[in-house]
């Protein structure tokens, strides 16, 4: 039976598709294509969560796709190689550059050394390469060496007729002394071709030191996507000019003494918030904030100070601020954050939940009790500086530019749901309804799409803005996501900041979570959240990151029946004790997920040097008895949409509705 088509209705869309398919020879072969590509292994896909700018153990799981290669090179030689070999090639397609450089310096016939590991990389290549259209391999090749990688990753040495073909090509290149910059090369596609897909959930920023490093690595990583966390919307908070989120960032890097992204990174000096400390706190010891430093790291007793310092001053900015912001939006509910008025500051007591505390110090010099939310003139002189440091940085808005392309507060892909930390519950485990700006409810999907939009909206310049009051509101509404009790990038009742500095007393630290943590465990509550965001089928799952787990305490990652994964364990130096681990992340290949669990990782120099990989503990999440092919996923759906118009094309030009026409570029006999 032949199939119809509203041909009618389809014309104007089909006269388009007729410009690049003008004849049924060109609509015939891209429906073969397609079909073909259909039937392919589906590529691999890589989830990352709260890098926290550990840039180093960023790029060697990149660099390694989480253990990916290591597998591949244990599967491909096996037995024929000694893991030494094993461990010095996977070190080589890991850090090419800096590889050649000891191996030249230890190898005494470095063109045979040459002969045998292009002979290995390409065996790599072949092998990571075979899911893929020979189109998608081409456009991963570098131009310099792409016709040659072709050919080797083509032609088998193995093949007889073949083997004096290959043989000249790998020696070609060593006698031209093209052979460095061929393995760099290949290490490089490797590398590329190992991981299709990059997912991060969230908190590129804070904590470590190299969160613009880790940008700097995205900006140039072939496809990636992020689901914002609360650490990134804080930075995107800065750049935009919310003054309270300022102040939040430079407070967590004089934290962790690593003041790396903020100046060297983006090239914003804190001299004067030096200057401001010393002459307001220099007579205070300033214990409260003496900065969190690893074991590893060497700082003077002066220096120590003058960081203290520079972070209380910063902190009682940041609580004056946070304060003015808090009593602009009475409908955040958050005036129990107003703790600067409930101090007794001859007593030197705070009243929280109708208790007196005792303030381990009650050194306010820049705090007027009358008026405790008011800025003195210096420190909104201080402020104004700062404010135009990050709002004028080029680089760090380069790469908030870079997170709003890239990014969502969720994303559904391949049947799974990725958002950073949570979505609001009510008490019953229903979605729970929050006041996004004044009498504006939302509640599940609604919820973070409308976020998305102010998020967006605070980006626009203000010449092209309609509604200063939306611009400046969507300003603001970035300390909320941060901090906000139904915000969910934190999901909260509170963030006790205050509290951690200034009372002894543990209860008082306690952050209590949203209900969306009591169910999360729960298999009918990930079906209802899945549900809501119009994730369907028998084989879904929610992705996200955001809470460490704490596998030393026995915490499993997998949650709801296999259903919901965290897979943040501590990418952060300072998680490290508290997790007992250096991170998760979660691989899902043809064959299915993979959980990867990794160890601290000691430096790259190691790596390099010894062949220290990252060591990582692989667990089976969940694998299919036959692969998943490119057909079973959203690729797959897209393509066979491409397809029935393809179908529909032929139709109408077999059935002289639309006429074939030459083509512009008649194929060369």
């Amino acid at each position: 039976m032949i199939k119809q088509y509203d041909l009618k209705k389809d014309e104007r869309y089909l006269q388009l598709l007729s410009q690049s398919f003008p004849t049924i020879a060109d609509a015939s072969t891209e429906i073969i294509n397609l079909q073909a590509i259909l039937n392919l292994p589906k590529g691999t896909e890589h989830f990352l969560a709260d890098i926290h700018g550990e840039h180093e153990a960023f790029q060697h799981v990149l660099k390694n796709a989480s253990g990916n290669i290591k597998r591949k090179v244990n599967e491909i030689f096996g037995d024929t190689l000694r893991e030494s070999e094993k461990r010095n090639l996977c070190t080589l397609i890991y850090y090419p550059e800096q590889k050649l450089e000891l191996v030249k310096q230890e190898e005494e016939d470095i063109d045979d050394w040459y002969h045998i590991v292009i002979h290995q990389l390409v065996r790599v290549c072949r092998n990571v390469s075979s899911k893929y259209t020979r189109s998608k391999v081409r456009k991963s090749l570098p131009i310099d060496f792409s016709y040659i990688i072709q050919e080797l990753l083509h032609e088998h040495s193995d093949d007889k007729d073949k083997t004096d073909y290959v043989s000249t090509i790998i020696s070609t290149i060593i006698s031209t002394g093209r052979a460095d910059d061929f393995i760099i090369a290949m290490s490089k596609v490797i590398q590329r071709l190992a991981i299709d897909q990059l997912h991060i959930m969230g908190d590129i920023y804070d904590r470590g030191p190299g969160a613009h490093i880790v940008m700097d690595i995205l900006k140039n990583y072939h496809t990636w996507d992020i689901t914002w966390g609360n650490h990134d919307v804080l930075w995107m908070g800065a750049s935009a000019g919310n003054d309270a989120c300022i102040c939040n960032v430079i407070r967590i890097a004089l934290r962790y003494d690593n003041m790396d992204t903020i100046e060297d990174g983006y090239g914003i000096n804190l001299i004067q918030l030096a200057t401001f400390a010393m002459e307001a706190y220099g007579n205070d010891p300033c214990t409260e904030f003496m900065p969190k430093i690893s074991q590893s790291d060497s700082i003077d007793e002066k220096s120590t100070l003058l960081i203290a310092r520079m972070h209380k001053a910063i902190s009682i900015i940041q609580f004056k601020i946070e304060s003015q912001i808090i009593k602009r939006y009475p409908f955040w509910k958050m005036n129990n954050r107003l703790l600067l008025d409930r101090i007794d500051y001859e007593k030197g007591t705070i009243l929280i939940d109708g208790k007196n505390y005792n303030l381990s110090s009650c050194h306010f010099p820049t705090v007027d009790p009358k008026n405790p939310h008011k800025l003195t003139v210096a420190e909104k002189a201080l402020i104004d500086k700062l404010h135009h440091s990050f709002t004028s940085s080029e680089k760090l808005r380069e790469h908030i530019q870079l997170q709003l392309r890239h990014g969502c507060m969720y994303k559904v892909v391949n049947n799974n749901l990725l958002y950073h930390a949570s979505i609001p519950l009510n008490e019953d485990g229903t979605l729970k309804e929050v006041e996004i700006c004044p009498k504006n409810m939302a509640k599940g999907k609604d919820l973070l799409d409308n976020i998305g939009v102010i998020i967006h909206r605070a980006f626009q310049p203000k010449n092209e803005t309609e509604d200063l009051k939306e611009l400046n509101y969507a300003i603001d509404y970035f300390l909320y996501l941060w901090c906000g009790p139904n915000s969910p990038l934190f999901d909260k009742a509170k963030m006790t900041t205050f509290e951690r500095y200034f009372i002894k007393e543990k209860e008082t630290h306690n952050e209590e979570k949203g209900f969306y943590y009591k169910f999360r465990d729960k298999e009918e509550t990930a079906d209802y959240i899945m549900k809501e965001f119009g994730v369907t089928g028998p084989n879904r799952h929610i992705i996200n990151g955001h809470v460490p787990v704490h596998v030393v305490k026995g915490e499993s990652p997998i949650k709801a029946n296999g259903k919901l994964m965290v897979i943040d364990g501590g990418f952060s130096q300072a998680y490290h004790k508290e997790t007992g681990i250096a991170g998760y992340t979660l691989v899902y290949h043809s064959r299915g997920f993979q959980l990867v669990q990794h160890e601290p990782f000691a430096s790259q120099e190691d790596a390099i040097k010894r062949g220290i990989d990252i060591v990582s503990t692989t667990q089976i999440v969940e694998m299919k008895q036959s692969r998943l092919k490119v057909a079973d996923m959203d690729k797959g759906t897209e393509l066979k949409l491409q397809i029935e118009a393809l179908e529909e094309l032929l139709y109408a030009y077999r059935h002289g509705f639309i006429i074939e026409q030459e083509r512009k570029n008649p194929p060369k006999i």
